[in-house]
Parts: structure tokens; sequence; C-alpha cells
């Protein structure tokens, strides 16, 4: 069974079979004959990608299918080629772009940057003493990030730059922040 979170430009969860998958970015274009894809992502470890054995694709049913990697490599900060298994000419690349790439939960906390704004998923967001709710979503803005979470059982969009952000404990997964008065009046 499928339960995802509600979709939109930013990177989140989805637990499909009790697995757990994050997405990573997207497959863009196709690249040369030999059946590379260029990838934009998010993970700010542009040497980790080499590392990368599997990636899942969704299907036409929403169903997301393991791909084995061939090859992938860099290509500038936030790119990456792919050679994926069994995609071997440009025309075979049409059967997987331009969609969405994810990875298995494990392997991507192996390979994501740290400082990585897409790292923060599953950390909990605090304001004082109170916790506001999981991030299940980032979204990176040119001068923010903006964090889902689901507040009093309605999604919102905590903003984190300089004037909200306190600090993050990596170790305990917690953002603490400092919100603006009222902003969170128009989640309840």
């Amino acid at each position: 069974m499928k339960n995802e979170c509600p979709a939109s430009a930013g990177l989140f969860f989805i637990y499909f079979a009790n697995m757990a998958y994050t997405k990573i970015g997207k497959i863009v274009a196709a690249h040369g004959l030999k059946g590379e894809v260029i990838v934009v992502h998010h993970l700010d470890n542009k040497s980790a990608v080499k590392n990368i054995k599997t990636v899942f694709i969704e299907d036409a049913a929403k169903n997301l299918i393991p791909w084995f990697v061939e090859k992938a490599s860099p290509r500038g900060d936030d790119e990456m080629l792919l050679k994926l298994e069994d995609i071997n000419s440009k025309e075979a690349t049409k059967r997987v772009y331009p969609k969405d790439l994810w990875l298995a939960e494990d392997d991507f906390n192996k390979i994501v940057s740290k400082a990585a704004p897409i790292a923060l998923l599953g950390f909990e967001v605090v304001e004082g003493k109170n916790v506001l709710g999981e991030i299940i979503e980032v979204i990176e803005q040119p001068h923010q990030i903006l964090c889902e979470i689901i507040y009093k059982g309605k999604e919102a969009y905590i903003p984190l730059h300089d004037q909200t952000l306190l600090s993050i404990d990596r170790k305990a997964k917690k953002v603490f922040v400092e919100l603006p008065d009222g902003l969170l009046d128009v989640y309840a």
C-alpha cells in the first residue's frame, strides 16, 4: 500500500510496501545516443553520486520501480549523468524521463550531504517548547527554505532563513525556530 505526502515542487518522503523512499531529483533529458540521462538532484554531494547502485522511478500506475545503475557520474554541483540497465539508446530514454528519481531511504542517508536542505526530511520543527511537526517536504527557494509539516491536521509551511532559524540539532533531528507572530494562525 502506498502512502504519499502531498505533491509539490519540493522534496519528500514516500512509503511503499513498508519501505521508505526519498525523492532526490528529476530526470530532465537524454544525453547522447547510448541511453544516458541527465538528472537534476538535491544531494549537495556530487562525488557521492558515483555510489548509487539502484534508483526508483514511478510507472504509469504510480508504483516505484527499481532500476539498476550501470554508471552515475557528477556533472556540476546539482546534476549527474546516469546510465541505467536496459536503456541503451536515446529512444529508450523516453521510458524514464521526464520523471522524478527516488532512492531507498537507507541509500539516501548514505550519500546525502548532511548540510543539504534535503537532509532535514524527518526532523522535528520546534518553537520554544512546542513541537510543531515533522518535516515531510523541503522546498528550496532562492532566499529561504520552506519546510512542510502537518500542523494541527493541516499542511503548514515553515520558512527557514536568517530571521527564523535558531539552530539545528542533527543528532536529535530537531530544527529550532522562532516564527513571526501570527504565522501559524493561518493554519489553525
